[in-house]
């Protein structure tokens, strides 16, 4: 069996007919373009109209991005978070730049889907069928994504209007989209926040430039006493400021299925590339540090895509009750980006020069792995906010209604009305204790069950003082050893549904504990760590995965190995 994406053996997770097309019209579309084709657009930096005109002609971001009750009756149309995770590791699969096109426009759309202008709704919903894109006008050139220091203004006319007056910066799809909802304070004494739209087409919005020299085109622009009307206002005050940071939720928990995307064909090309490359009188997957890299960055592969998967049922089951989405979803896009880049290096590490080709995907993507992890708040501000999360899942858990897999062909509307974005602290989680204890069995389950407890301990006996939360260089590591303990939660809870082979969830864990090691070791190097704290870690690093050379070379035949020449994108 093979856990991958394979486009040319593409089997949908979704049930209906309509999404299965949507997914079979698009690998169809870029096979018949070729990888030579590809390759050289993005290696000339090309706009990709063709692909803005096959996804409008197809009406494939109108069938993926309208809620439906705005479809007009189109039984394909509705915002499914299943769906859209699948097509955006579909997407990124043959390319980066793609995907952004897809992710720019989910986020210029989520203040307008969030917002009460049904006339904003509506035209929002005709341009998607006749295949516009969108765009989020939300950062700046000084401030970045510092929302509280945005100076584009709305300034009263006096007659109902306003005229709009600012410059936004690294704005993606900001050279041809038709409505993008843009972040900036009214000046009329309060400095209320306010979600407005622009249209590129007006003679007072100034595209000024392209700011990254590379196939997507990320914005700089500009607006000039910019004519704003009632019907152009989507938000205010509280619910501008909820609209821009609940859209960044909706939005960022694509980037991980991305991140997956991106590592799945380079797993292809590498290990075809190796399997069929003889040196020093031997085939380079017979070398065992070779045949460890593979299997790392496979296992790994299989855990990011299992993690994705288990965290779409909640982020689909979220309600006012029921945020553990929050905690889910910054994981993701901390966890799985920062899993692909280290995929991509394992691998790598085999395909060596190979990778610096301008023929191969390897060297688009292994320049593009780098980028999910930048955007939507850095690695560093998701750690900080999964700590939040720290207290209430360890040491407060609450009881919930089991949440089961989730394909529903349904809107996730919750997603634009989450409310208000305070009050994280408060979330509770189901106890993770009872997913790990079911599978305790597997050696480096259990290797990895009492390294949690040791971390717990610590955390409780011996936790950070007000110097080491103030410490990126304690406090990171720290919550990496977290996400790791929330990431292997959810892997187990997949494995389940799944029925995963229990030799590949051995073998997931190996890395596991391994990983949880590493961080062990930063957080006892550090120079503000006590005494105390190096004692736990130390007990943490002692613990090793538990070696099993039969199952390991049983996976690798089994599952590793076959995938040699299993897809080649068409030439």
């Amino acid at each position: 069996m093979n856990y991958l994406l394979q486009p040319k053996k593409y089997q949908s997770l979704m049930a209906d007919e309509g999404s299965k097309a949507i997914m079979n019209k698009t690998i169809a579309f870029f096979e018949k373009m070729g990888k030579t084709r590809l390759l050289d657009d993005y290696n000339k930096k090309v706009w990709y109209r063709e692909f803005v005109d096959f996804i409008g002609k197809e009406q494939i971001f109108a069938k993926l991005l309208t809620p439906s009750q705005y479809g007009g009756g189109d039984p394909d149309c509705r915002w499914d978070t299943a769906r859209n995770s699948e097509y955006s590791e579909l997407l990124a699969f043959y390319g980066l730049g793609y995907w952004y096109c897809f992710q720019v426009t989910i986020l210029g759309l989520g203040p307008i889907w969030m917002s009460p202008n049904e006339k904003a709704k509506k035209k929002a919903a005709d341009l998607l069928k006749k295949g516009a894109i969108f765009a989020f006008g939300l950062s700046e050139r000084t401030h970045g994504a510092d929302i509280y220091s945005t100076e584009t203004s709305l300034t009263p006319k006096g007659d109902g209007t306003w005229v709009a007056n600012g410059e936004k910066y690294y704005i993606g799809n900001g050279n041809e989209a038709e409505m993008v909802s843009t972040l900036g304070k009214i000046k009329d004494g309060t400095d209320d926040y306010t979600f407005f739209v622009t249209n590129y087409l007006n003679k007072a919005y100034e595209l000024k430039k392209n700011v990254i020299s590379h196939q997507e085109y990320v914005s700089n622009f500009a607006l000039h006493d910019y004519p704003i009307t009632e019907d152009d206002i989507l938000s205010r005050g509280p619910h501008a400021w909820d609209s821009a940071l609940n859209t960044v939720n909706v939005g960022k928990f694509n980037i991980g299925p991305a991140s997956i995307g991106i590592a799945e064909h380079c797993f292809y090309e590498a290990i075809t590339h190796a399997s069929n490359r003889i040196l020093y009188g031997m085939k380079v997957t017979d070398m065992p540090h070779v045949r460890k890299n593979f299997m790392d960055a496979w296992l790994r592969l299989l855990g990011m895509k299992m993690y994705q998967r288990r965290a779409t049922d909640y982020f689909r089951g979220a309600s006012e009750n029921d945020r553990r989405y929050l905690l889910y979803n910054p994981t993701s896009k901390m966890k799985v980006t920062l899993q692909s880049e280290d995929v991509v290096n394992l691998l790598w590490e085999v395909i060596a020069a190979k990778g610096f080709e301008k023929d191969t995907i390897f060297h688009m993507a292994a320049a593009d792995v780098r980028g999910p992890s930048k955007l939507e708040g850095t690695v560093h501000v998701n750690v900080q906010l999964i700590r939040k999360f720290i207290k209430n899942y360890f040491f407060s858990p609450a009881e919930y209604v089991p949440t089961a897999p989730d394909f529903a062909l349904k809107d996730d509307l919750f997603l634009f009305n989450q409310g208000p974005t305070k009050g994280l602290g408060k979330v509770q989680f189901h106890d993770y204790k009872p997913v790990f204890e079911a599978n305790k069995g597997l050696p480096n389950v259990a290797a990895f069950i009492q390294q949690i407890e040791i971390f717990k301990e610590m955390l409780e006996k011996a936790g950070p003082d007000n110097i080491q939360e103030m410490d990126p260089t304690f406090s990171l590591p720290v919550g990496e050893m977290f996400s790791i303990v929330v990431y292997g939660q959810l892997i187990l809870e997949q494995a389940k549904f799944d029925g995963l082979d229990p030799d590949i969830l051995n073998q997931i864990f190996d890395f596991m504990v391994r990983d949880f090691a590493h961080f062990a070791l930063q957080i006892y190097g550090n120079h503000t760590t006590r005494d105390e704290q190096r004692v736990y870690c130390t007990k943490i690093m002692l613990i090793k995965a538990v070696p099993n050379p039969e199952q390991y070379n049983k996976v690798w035949e089994k599952f590793v190995a076959v995938l040699n020449g299993e897809y080649a994108m068409n030439e």
